[in-house]
């Protein structure tokens, strides 16, 4: 694991838990099944994230992937099936345990969901007092930390959520996510809202974080170029279950015709082209 430069005083406090499995999925679903009444969302779900690839997860509007997200980070029970978390059960966890799975996970909400009456760096902190016994001084040392880590100048710190720009919002979630020093980072659309420059730029500040703090990365996104760009995989879920995982070059040649149609339509086309015209331009140079 690459570790973080320039640690502040207490940092190692907070550290990253003692997860049981250190060698097997960072998240495995089996036989998932979800329902909201007599509608079914998910049946007979399966899905496997490796530990250090950024996953995307796509499907069309009511496949359940936020109920997903939700079901995996224990915001919601499922049905039937299991989830494990570095290897740990969800319905088997004890006390302890949870603590310890959410202080190994990060997740960014739509939107950045920060608490409107806290400043950037309060809420940054939120979840260090809530986990750690940080003093306020260190907490404050290591929020500043994040914030610079995520793009944001240190003055932003002090501002309210009502007081910045939509991508400043979400680099500010960012920074709360990345608080505990996590070794998974949940996203919920994270580019949702940005402009292509704001966009391109969130997703490369995504893939230099995943690289430089061994961070696995599960990424709902109807962003194609997110997917092109910075994925290792994606996972498509379609007809209740996720009907492929692979790389964007296998999908594209997939016969299912949501993939198809998602992948080899206009929008598709033209973030498969910007990103060959990427790679020949580095090419070149």
């Amino acid at each position: 694991m690459t570790e973080a430069p320039s640690n502040p005083p207490g940092e190692m406090a907070v550290g990253r838990t003692a997860l049981r499995d250190r060698d097997g999925p960072a998240i495995e679903v089996r036989g998932l099944r979800s329902a909201f009444g007599d509608h079914m969302v998910h049946e007979n779900l399966d899905l496997t994230v490796s530990r250090g690839e950024i996953l995307g997860v796509v499907g069309g509007s009511g496949t359940g992937k936020s109920v997903l997200l939700n079901t995996i980070i224990g915001l919601r029970q499922p049905d039937a099936g299991t989830v494990k978390v570095f290897g740990q059960s969800l319905r088997r966890a004890s006390k302890k345990r949870w603590d310890e799975l959410e202080r190994a996970w990060g997740v960014l909400f739509q939107g950045g969901a920060l608490f409107s009456n806290l400043t950037v760096r309060e809420n940054v902190t939120a979840p260090m007092f809530e986990h750690t016994k940080l003093s306020r001084r260190d907490a404050n040392e290591l929020a500043d930390l994040k914030i610079s880590m995520v793009g944001l100048r240190p003055e932003a710190g002090a501002l309210k959520p009502s007081e910045l720009s939509g991508g400043m919002r979400k680099r500010a979630g960012l920074a709360r996510a990345l608080a505990l020093d996590p070794e998974l980072l949940f996203l919920d659309e994270p580019t949702s809202g940005l402009d292509p420059i704001g966009a391109a730029g969130f997703d490369e500040l995504i893939r230099d974080l995943a690289d430089s703090l061994d961070l696995t990365v599960f990424m709902i996104t109807h962003d194609l170029d997110s997917l092109y760009e910075i994925t290792d995989r994606v996972a498509v879920l379609a007809d209740g279950k996720v009907v492929a995982t692979a790389p964007v070059a296998e999908l594209e040649a997939s016969d299912h015709p949501w993939i198809r149609e998602y992948f080899l339509g206009p929008r598709g086309r033209a973030a498969r082209a910007a990103r060959s015209e990427q790679r020949a331009g580095g090419t070149k140079s």
